[in-house]
């Protein structure tokens, strides 16, 4: 491949990776978090703390929680029963053994995930030729959904 076609790839992977990187942090922890049912009071041994919550909320729903059901929480509901309900054995495996291998493994993959991220916006923020559309891109990106949760 040409130098010039190399070095334009590399200036859109920075781009990409820049403006994407806060979303891909937010899912990485939030999908860890939710692998192990943080979010659920069963899963965390209690109430969960809300900002569990609210990263499952967002990661799930791609809304923000609400305090008291709406009528589509009700879909799939046992009558009189406060919201849906799972199937029975829904959230069980026939091999306790190899889900948990598979949850350490996802948790492993979010701390890849995370290092990784971190680590490509450290580079990119020490290059001094591309620190500011660095900066700006990485603002964006973590602006944007925080931005479209509120619409």
């Amino acid at each position: 491949m040409k130098a010039q076609t190399m070095r334009r790839l590399r200036q859109l992977h920075h781009y990409v990776g820049m403006f994407f990187a806060p979303a891909v942090i937010f899912f990485a922890l939030s999908g860890a978090l939710q692998t192990f049912r943080l979010q659920e009071a069963s899963g965390f041994g209690g109430p969960p703390p809300g900002w569990i919550v609210w990263m499952a909320s967002v990661h799930k729903d791609q809304s923000l929680p609400q305090a008291k059901p709406t009528p589509m929480d009700k879909i799939g509901s046992i009558p009189g029963s406060e919201g849906p309900t799972a199937p029975p054995n829904a959230h069980k495996h026939n091999n306790p053994r190899s889900a948990q291998a598979l949850k350490i493994f996802v948790a492993l993959l979010a701390a890849g995930l995370i290092i990784s991220s971190l680590l490509g916006i450290t580079i990119a923020l020490n290059n001094r030729a591309t620190r500011r559309i660095s900066l700006a891109l990485l603002t964006a990106g973590a602006l944007f959904p925080l931005l479209f949760l509120m619409v």
